[in-house]
């Protein structure tokens, strides 16, 4: 039985789940992909096997619960599943009076659910063995309030905001926890989504592998949130500070002055 640490990675057929799959397995991983379709995820295991990786394919639609409760036995039963990457997701867009309510609870399912229980899941026991590495990618679009947005960017808010917390809960556990927030990146994702990478400025997109070396280079250098396209980490941390200047007013036990009554 191998004895290299194992990652698992959802949505890992293609664009960025493959590209960590392919960085996993060059240095050193031992990999279980996970996607709905498993011709897809066999494809990208020949490539994987044929360099040396031992390869697990788990086909799983991880917007049902038979799907998420798959992936979730996969993770608590293997011990040296060290590396979750909750990569797995997509954007159902319209606005809001216009949405289709099952396609954005479908959604839903898929970039909120099952992230949250699988990185339970995962947190669980990484911590008690003391080590273990999980990302969550979000989107840039947490920075943004565009009509016909609030159901996908809602769901990445969800996900930064759950796994910035959790990073506190993870302090001193062996466990580093990786919020990854892309901009733009060239894969077939926004044509899922019904837009065209063609209808963005070529400087603004970046490419997937790009993109996964970043995060894991900032996942060895131990920095909570990775935003590859950001030139100054700077602005991270001046929002943080502006969001921690708002904390003491927002808990006040009265409304501010503007609020009160004049007459």
């Amino acid at each position: 039985m191998s004895q290299r640490p194992r990652a698992l990675v959802t949505g890992a057929s293609a664009g960025i789940g493959r590209c960590y799959a392919e960085h996993l397995a060059r240095t050193g991983h031992d990999l279980v992909l996970v996607a709905r379709r498993a011709d897809k995820l066999e494809e990208v295991a020949g490539l994987l096997r044929a360099e040396g990786a031992d390869v697990e394919v788990l086909p799983a639609d991880l917007s049902t619960d038979e799907g998420v409760a798959r992936v979730v036995e996969r993770i608590e039963r293997d011990p040296a599943i060290g590396f979750l990457v909750n990569n797995a997701g997509y954007a159902a867009r319209g606005r809001v009076a216009e949405l289709d309510a099952d396609a954005t609870a479908h959604m839903l399912r898929v970039n909120v659910i099952a992230l949250t229980r699988l990185t339970i899941a995962a947190m669980a026991r990484m911590s008690a063995a003391g080590h273990g590495r999980i990302i969550n990618v979000a989107s840039g679009t947490v920075f943004m309030q565009m009509p016909g947005n609030a159901g996908y960017g809602a769901s990445k808010n969800y996900v930064l905001a759950f796994t910035r917390t959790l990073q506190t809960e993870a302090e001193g556990t062996g466990v580093r926890v990786q919020a990854l927030i892309p901009g733009v990146i060239a894969t077939d994702f926004h044509e899922i989504a019904g837009n065209a990478i063609g209808n963005f400025p070529p400087e603004r997109v970046m490419q997937a592998d790009d993109l996964v070396v970043a995060s894991l280079r900032a996942l060895e250098m131990d920095e909570p949130v990775c935003i590859p396209s950001l030139p100054d980490m700077r602005d991270w941390d001046a929002y943080v500070e502006a969001e921690r200047g708002l904390v003491p007013n927002v808990s006040r036990d009265r409304p501010a002055e503007r609020y009160h009554d004049r007459d």
